[in-house]
């Protein structure tokens, strides 16, 4: 195992030690010979202490079970019209799926504990359409969920609400693990799903849009997903609803929603414990206040680097450096002033510097200069490049915690080991890109 990869690990679990994970399942990710293994990887998740809650799909199963008894529930505009006399096979598959967690789950010696405690309401017509027994959200025990958390269990979900009166309804798993991700202030919602992710082969992307060398969208605002889904009117109703209910999380306080292949071996491992990730993630805020420095914030660009620039931390820089690199430059802004900075230099076609990476150091702004480095990071694997550099005299050991390696000069291109001031002494800290 790389040693960054190590290190990404260990910073990423003390980060969410203690944080709330809600982890929607697919079942046709239920359904694969490789769930037992996702499902391993789940309990290492709850075992060095995060709050895990999950929330099992049944969709394909139900349709399987009605099939095989002869029951017709249409579907329109992606959900199904439940009727009462398929009430009965539908709580069969929902519990069902629920019930193969929590045996996997028992396997590990981890108790997983399936509740009533949804209460839901009847769709009722919607453009002229009865849904009849197929429900929605109204309210969730969360003070009840919060004490199962507590005594060290993993609650389960299956797709049954009831109603005040006991009446049961069908409800989406897709919105309802979006409800109990904002309900319980949880910092990650994850879908893991049965297709092989948002991508380019399957949808229409704007130029706009960060892909990875594959094509996979690594990450959205919430409104460029939305802009997603307006580029995309034949887009599969299950996928789109799956965008839609990451939005209105992110929107709802959750800080970030990852829509990932449940099938890959490893996925909720790598998309949580390494910087890349390998799905989808939607965001509502770290980015978000991210953008390309223009003219007039060079003067506060300047008296935000001063002193990092008097300490000898950052290399002197005038208003007229700044200016004539201003594409490269991108700024954080928060509260209508500028709070961060950092530049991306390329060097050839596969190699980049991140350079004059500063942050406001008020309490209120931390984590700023993370965020920063973060996002050119992506924006240097999304223009192809596979090395990026930083030259550092007194921070090697942040830039440490993010994967970047110590190395010789030797390692520089040769244009810019030709500019290397060798008063400064400053360390080469290189940061290989995976695709």
């Amino acid at each position: 195992m790389a040693v960054h990869l190590i290190r990404d690990i260990f910073a990423y679990a003390d980060r969410f030690q203690g944080s709330v994970f809600v982890i929607q399942i697919d079942y046709d990710v239920i359904a694969h010979p490789s769930f037992p293994v996702v499902l391993q990887d789940l309990v290492l998740l709850h075992q060095i202490g995060i709050r895990v809650v999950l929330v099992p799909g049944a969709r394909r199963h139900i349709d399987q079970v009605l099939e095989r008894y002869g029951i017709s529930c249409p579907t329109v505009q992606g959900v199904r019209v439940s009727r009462p006399e398929a009430i009965p096979f539908i709580k069969m598959a929902a519990f069902d799926a629920a019930n193969r967690v929590m045996t996997l789950l028992s396997r590990h010696r981890v108790t997983g504990i399936i509740g009533n405690w949804v209460r839901s309401r009847g769709l009722g017509v919607i453009n002229g359409v009865d849904y009849e027994e197929s429900g929605k959200v109204d309210r969730i025990s969360i003070d009840l969920i919060e004490a199962v958390l507590d005594d060290g269990l993993v609650p389960i979900f299956p797709c049954i609400g009831w109603s005040s009166t006991g009446k049961p309804y069908n409800i989406s798993s897709l919105e309802l693990a979006a409800r109990l991700a904002a309900d319980l202030g949880a910092a990650k919602l994850f879908y893991l799903a049965g297709f092989e992710g948002l991508t380019r082969e399957t949808l229409q992307i704007p130029e706009d849009f960060l892909l990875d060398s594959s094509g996979r969208i690594s990450r959205l605002y919430p409104d460029q997903a939305m802009q997603l889904l307006q580029n995309n009117p034949q887009c599969d109703q299950y996928i789109a609803s799956m965008i839609e209910c990451s939005v209105n999380a992110c929107r709802a306080g959750v800080e970030r929603a990852h829509i990932v292949d449940g099938r890959r071996d490893g996925v909720i491992l790598e998309e949580v414990f390494t910087n890349q990730g390998v799905g989808t993630m939607i965001h509502k805020a770290p980015f978000e206040s991210l953008r390309a420095m223009t003219d007039e914030d060079v003067p506060a660009v300047i008296r935000l680097m001063q002193p990092a620039m008097e300490k000898g931390i950052l290399v002197q820089r005038s208003a007229e450096d700044l200016q004539q690199q201003l594409s490269d430059y991108v700024v954080y802004a928060a509260d209508e002033q500028i709070v961060g900075c950092g530049a991306l230099h390329r060097w050839g076609e596969d190699c980049a510097e991140i350079a004059a990476l500063a942050a406001d150091t008020d309490k209120p702004y931390e984590g700023v200069g993370e965020r920063l480095l973060q996002y050119l990071l992506e924006k240097a694997r999304s223009i192809g490049c596979r090395t990026v550099f930083v030259l550092t005299t007194q921070t090697a050991d942040w830039f440490a915690r993010f994967g970047f390696e110590h190395a010789d000069i030797d390692h520089l291109p040769p244009q810019r080991r030709e500019s290397y001031n060798p008063q400064r002494r400053s360390r080469v800290l290189l940061h290989h890109l995976k695709d």
